[in-house]
């Protein structure tokens, strides 16, 4: 049995004429009838009962015109959403992110991506820069906002720069630093630092160590969590002087962020699998890359 043999037979059943049907088809009516009389010995029953004047349906053709109506109906809205999933208009995009750096940008790209393609369901992921990077590589992930990681070569994801951000030094309020509008690296040569750990933040890690060294001083690290609000939570407690990204946001009065001297950066990047092209990921890069290219314009 294949299609072909069902559109006849719902031509016939709905015209209740083989002439009808045929031309409704455009196609020659001994073709029709042969098509229909395969369709029953395929099935073993008699769908039409015919006469020389007229034809009616018995009750198994009743039954089979009703499904196949359904059928009919299923069949065309799967081809929509297929060939809506082809061009980024169905489908499920997951997105992984980490939270301070896509604060000031992620809700309006979601919301005009959602505004060009409301059939496509967006999955909000936010975790560390390490998981958002391994949860890609495996799938579970569509498109991830991220870091660079330790590992980030080894997993073979494709990449676009979002954006570098400068480091600054989060600091008490009552601390003496926080008087300065920006402090060298080498202030902090004789003050305890706390930085992200790593694992979660090779990028950031590095990049501290490195500006540290140019300046000729040996960081005193007290603690490195895995998590940026951790750093805010020693600053406060007076555990020492944090180094995080200019988009994190103290969450008191109690902590100043001030920017390092000379600037010193870490990137922003959008990460995807090599694997395939997934539709709902390109439609996203590409209202990224819009954004990017608004973000350069004076």
């Amino acid at each position: 049995m294949d299609l072909r043999h069902l559109r006849y037979f719902q031509a016939v059943a709905e015209e209740l004429s083989f002439s009808r049907a045929a031309q409704r088809l455009n196609i020659a009516q001994p073709a029709l009838s042969r098509a229909v009389q395969e369709l029953e010995e395929e099935l073993g029953v008699r769908l039409i009962d015919r006469n020389r004047r007229t034809i009616r349906l018995t009750p198994a053709g009743e039954v089979l015109l009703r499904e196949t109506g359904l059928i009919f109906e299923n069949l065309d809205d799967t081809l929509r959403k297929v060939r809506r999933t082809a061009s980024g208009e169905d489908g499920e995009l997951r997105l992984g992110y980490i939270g301070p750096p896509t604060r000031s940008f992620l809700g309006p790209l979601l919301k005009q991506y959602h505004q060009r393609y409301p059939r496509v369901t967006i999955v909000l992921e936010e975790r560390t820069p390490e998981r958002v990077w391994e949860m890609v590589s495996k799938g579970r992930l569509s498109v991830g906002l991220t870091r660079p990681v330790l590992a980030h070569e080894a997993l073979g994801l494709q990449s676009l720069l979002l954006r570098e951000e400068r480091l600054c030094a989060a600091v008490p309020v009552d601390h003496p630093l926080a008087t300065m509008l920006t402090i060298p690296w080498s202030s902090l040569a004789d003050v305890p630092v706390v930085i992200l750990a790593r694992r979660e933040g090779a990028g950031s890690y590095d990049t501290i160590l490195a500006a540290c060294a140019d300046a000729g001083v040996a960081p005193k690290i007290a603690h490195t969590p895995s998590v940026i609000g951790t750093i805010l939570r020693y600053v406060e407690a007076g555990s020492g002087v944090g180094i995080v990204p200019e988009s994190v946001s103290p969450e008191t009065a109690d902590v100043r962020l001030i920017p390092l001297h000379p600037a010193a950066t870490i990137p922003l990047v959008m990460v995807w699998s090599r694997e395939g092209d997934d539709p709902a990921v390109s439609a996203f890069r590409e209202i990224v890359v819009e954004w990017l290219e608004g973000e350069k314009e004076p």
